[in-house]
């Protein structure tokens, strides 16, 4: 009897610490794939509210997760990736793009102080919280394309104007 009870509970610690190694398999692969990662604190933030930033975020194809600090850890160092800033909960947000998760959590904290960024990995970059803040005043990448674009139609409108001015001055020299 003695020697069953033992088995069950080795093959219950057995599952449990597959589940933890399918957890740090799922938060290293999520790092790969992001090119940026932000790390904050959940200090008094409601249900509501974090379902409000989550919504946010999946709107601009990003991702909100929450993971134990010690899965997290070691999915870091399985990446060779040193992070000190991660005591306390936190929570990920994640996005394939390089600022736009970094900007819905800057903006999202403006409404709601008890919202800290902490850290983040930008591109495959340890990011400091200085760097992050700059990052979040970039523009999006539709607006950096809208802005260039513009840019460009500038000079050709330019262009245009120049040769129609060309145009009228050579009718009426004719």
């Amino acid at each position: 009897m003695l020697a069953k009870i033992e088995k069950e509970v080795f093959m219950a610690n057995v599952k449990i610490l597959e589940r933890k190694q399918n957890t740090i398999d799922e938060i290293v692969e999520k790092i790969k794939s992001s090119n940026a990662v932000v790390w904050f604190d959940n200090n008094g933030l409601s249900v509501s509210d974090l379902t409000s930033l989550r919504r946010k975020l999946r709107e601009n194809d990003c991702e909100l997760k929450v993971y134990k600090n010690t899965l997290t850890m070691r999915a870091l160092s399985s990446l060779k990736i040193d992070l000190e800033n991660l005591e306390g909960p936190k929570i990920m947000a994640f996005g394939e793009d390089a600022v736009m998760p970094i900007k819905i959590v800057n903006d999202f904290a403006k409404d709601h102080p008890e919202l800290e960024m902490k850290v983040g990995i930008v591109e495959g970059n340890v990011t400091e919280i200085d760097t992050l803040k700059k990052l979040a005043t970039i523009p999006s990448r539709e607006g950096l394309l809208t802005m260039f674009a513009g840019g460009l139609l500038e000079h050709v409108k330019n262009v245009a104007i120049c040769l129609d001015l060309h145009a009228q001055n050579l009718e009426k020299n004719n």
